[in-house]
């Protein structure tokens, strides 16, 4: 495709505007603030940025509600050559509101 011009009826679409989201990379991610839409290709390419820097373990905060969040990330770190084994977070760490990853050495 090419590059939008400010003549093209696209530039001025808002819906078309990408934002790009810069994050630390830590031992755990929080995902109460992504769109829902958004939450398998963030859980992807935050495993493939722990694994780059080394983690063995981390965290992944989805949030209790009804459950759908939490099928969705345990369905990506299920299909994901990076991770070794998950389960619940303990209740300090979150309880079922999270998921304690293990990723492999890299």
């Amino acid at each position: 495709m090419p590059p939008l011009t400010d003549e093209d009826p696209r530039a001025a679409d808002d819906d078309l505007a990408l934002e790009v989201v810069v994050l630390d990379i830590e031992d755990s991610i929080d995902l109460h603030t992504f769109q829902p839409r958004d939450i398998p290709s963030v859980v992807e390419a935050y495993l493939e940025a722990v694994s780059e820097r080394g983690f063995r373990e981390v965290r992944i905060i989805h949030g209790r509600g009804k459950g759908v969040q939490r099928a969705r990330v345990r369905q990506v770190l299920a299909e994901s050559p990076l991770v070794i084994g998950f389960d619940d977070a303990s209740a300090p760490r979150g309880g079922w509101g999270a998921q304690i990853v293990w990723l492999r050495r890299l």
